[in-house]
């Protein structure tokens, strides 16, 4: 996070604002959304049906917005990794309108926290706050319930935000995980002004027949007020519904209607609509701009085709962005808009509101205001103090069983090296932990990618994690910390993505860790040798013999040996040729191997971004706290040719690069001997002489 103007967002608003003008160029059925002498929601009292079953209140009058600094409450019901995803397509059309502070109370299950929870932390958004719920711990409340809809036990839980939320929450706008605003979120909030004394639910009419029971032979669904209302917005005066006995009314209503009915369709839609009927003074209808739902069966071109504006977009098919609608190209340009944005954009102030600040932003902009833009360095100091938004598990995880000397393999790419994955799948049968460099549109041609590939999308125990772009350098060690942190083996393979590892090495690993009795009692580091080939095609060694034969015939060389020989030379090749047992080596200047550590290694220094000595760094590190380096006698990895990196061609090309690395190692070694005293004089000693970083 680098808080600045981005001028960008005036583009954005312009290109928001082409879309929904083209929404109001669609012809339609007069007869729907347009205001009404007879028929309307009355203010007070029972809202009644008009002779053709609705239940609208298209009539109602703007109402003034609410002060400029009051906290909007909002709740979303949110599991696991798709929902996550949904959620935060739906947050950023809220930041992109909203004037107001907003509070997010999240009702999630532990994977959709962890994922959530960590977004928002790094995203740092002021005037933001988020609340979680335990999902789980509402479960025994509605697993009772038989229900047919494909979001299950948790499309259900709407039913007890009132006792789940904090007694002293008042009022509370809901929202389903599949809808996209096109406006401000408080005129929303607004329309509680029109609830009368008794009222407490605000719904817009479903638009559809499904409760006129027409749809299909038998239909039978359940009781509703005239069409009824959808639930994926609602209006909640929690307070009223605590006094009108809520809970007791929703579960009477439910089991009196399960006597005769086998289960719930539309979920929690379904319950509403049941107690709406029966207790008609509770709901205040909605006009129809603020819930336009593209289900299979939608009437909603009646709302679209006369609305004044459009206020939220409610994707409530199962087919979601590919339900078959005529206009269904223009709604779904608004919501790929809000899906691509740059998020980083978002970080916006809201002025004349006394918000406190995300955790850790106020030190954060202490630290970014020391800085001097004079500074040749200028560059590489802003973007270590960049805080990345990092979204874990973006795609859907099956953690791995636990197994004692179990091995991960970690590693991180950015859209460049998005080729690899399909090979380093096919080579590494275990789990994997893999940060991703990205900016929001490239997270979407990364998802395309893996829902097309039929090696990756067969794999469960990848997880991939999107860190979102920011700044002109590549914060290689932070994307490795980001991957590390979210392995969950006792050991990790700390590799890079354009290297393929043996066939056999997963399963060797394991069974060296084994047989070298790591288990808490040895710190080492398992070094795995490396190779690379000049060739983009070539026959992969399926065992050392074979590998030796290609080293010998020139097909395969020791990694970097024409260029940076240091960084591997104390691996001792000549030595592992003949090796049958693994043996020690002894750290020397430069070294930078491929190493299997436990997986509460040392981190990554994250002040090396870009090119240079970011992985001998960390390899100082492992030595300074006494981890031995064991070399595998039967382990190999091999690098496989690309194209350099920008990072790497500006290293080459750039002396003031090359002296900003110099700078970044100066300042390790300082902060070196200032933690580890006398024992750290070796590597400066040994370094002191420049040489080309790693």
């Amino acid at each position: 996070m680098l808080l600045r103007g981005r001028p960008r967002t005036l583009g954005a608003a312009a290109l928001l604002l082409l879309l929904l003008l083209g929404f109001f160029l669609f012809g339609g059925d007069p007869d729907y959304g347009r205001p009404r002498s007879q028929g309307a929601a009355t203010f007070d009292g029972d809202p009644p049906a008009d002779p053709r079953g609705h239940n609208r209140s298209d009539c109602i009058p703007p109402p003034p917005p609410p002060p400029k600094c009051e906290l909007l409450q909002v709740a979303i019901v949110c599991a696991g990794h798709n929902s996550s995803r949904d959620v935060i397509t739906l947050v950023k059309s809220l930041l992109f309108y909203r004037k107001n502070p907003l509070h997010l109370h999240l009702v999630t299950d532990a994977v959709a926290r962890n994922i959530l929870e960590t977004l928002f932390h790094t995203w740092m958004v002021p005037a933001v706050q988020i609340s979680f719920y335990n999902a789980d711990e509402l479960k025994p409340q509605v697993s009772w319930i038989p229900n047919k809809h494909y979001s299950g036990l948790y499309g259900l839980m709407k039913l007890v935000l009132p006792s789940a939320l904090p007694p002293d929450l008042a009022r509370v706008i809901v929202l389903d995980t599949d809808v996209t605003f096109a406006s401000n979120i408080a005129e929303l909030w607004a329309l509680f002004a029109h609830f009368s004394d008794k009222q407490a639910i605000g719904l817009v009419e479903n638009q559809s027949d499904w409760y006129l029971g027409n749809l299909w032979r038998n239909h039978r669904p359940w009781p509703a007020l005239g069409r009824g209302f959808n639930t994926g917005v609602i209006l909640l005066r929690l307070d009223r519904l605590r006094q009108a006995g809520w809970e007791h009314m929703w579960k009477l209503t439910a089991t009196r209607e399960l006597l005769t009915l086998p289960a719930t369709s539309l979920a929690d839609q379904d319950i509403f609509n049941a107690v709406i009927k029966e207790h008609p003074w509770l709901v205040q209808p909605l006009p129809c701009m603020w819930n336009v739902q593209l289900s299979d069966h939608t009437l909603a071109e009646r709302c679209y085709s006369e609305a004044p504006d459009l206020k939220v977009i409610h994707w409530n098919s199962p087919k979601k962005l590919r339900v078959k609608n005529k206009h269904v190209e223009s709604f779904r340009n608004l919501y790929l808009t809000f899906l691509e944005y740059d998020g980083n954009l978002l970080r916006r102030e809201l002025f004349g509101c006394p918000c406190p600040p995300p955790p850790g932003a106020e030190q954060l902009q202490q630290a970014l205001a020391q800085l001097e833009e004079q500074d040749a360095c200028f560059e590489f100091r802003q973007q270590q103090l960049t805080v990345h938004r990092v979204h874990i598990t973006f795609l859907p995880h099956k953690p791995p069983p636990p197994q004692p000397h179990d091995v991960t393999l970690v590693a991180q790419l950015s859209m460049e090296r998005l080729q690899m994955l399909e090979a380093l799948c096919r080579h590494w049968p275990g789990p994997m932990s893999l940060a991703l460099y990205l900016t929001d549109t490239e997270a979407q041609q990364f998802l395309r990618f893996v829902e097309t590939s039929a090696v990756l999308s067969a794999r469960q125990d990848v997880a991939y994690h999107v860190v979102y772009r920011e700044g002109s350098l590549y914060p290689i060690n932070q994307l490795r910390n980001v991957a590390l942190a979210q392995a969950l083996t006792p050991y990790v393979f700390l590799s890079d993505i354009d290297f393929l590892p043996a066939y056999s090495l997963y399963d060797y690993l394991r069974a060296s860790i084994e047989q070298l009795e790591l288990d808490g009692r040895r710190k080492a580091a398992l070094v795995v040798p490396a190779f690379e080939t000049l060739h983009y095609r070539f026959s992969f060694p399926s065992s050392k013999a074979e590998l030796l034969t290609l080293l010998d015939a020139g097909s395969l060389y020791t990694f970097r040996y024409h260029e940076w020989p240091q960084g591997h030379a104390p691996t001792d090749y000549a030595r592992w040729r003949e090796a049958q047992a693994p043996y020690r080596v002894q750290w020397a200047a430069d070294y930078e191997p491929y190493v299997v550590v436990p997986r509460d290694c040392p981190r990554y220094d994250p002040r090396f971004v870009g090119f240079g000595w970011n992985k001998v760094a960390h390899i100082i590190e492992l030595d300074a706290q006494e981890y031995e380096l064991l070399v595998l006698p039967e382990a190999f990895t091999i690098h496989l040719p690309h194209a350099p990196s920008l990072d790497i061609a500006r290293f080459r090309s750039n002396p003031t690069y090359r002296d900003c690395v110099r700078a970044l190692k100066d300042e390790f070694h300082q902060d070196l001997s200032r933690h580890y005293g006398a024992a750290a004089l070796k590597y400066l000693t040994a370094l002191q002489q420049p040489r080309g970083p790693a």
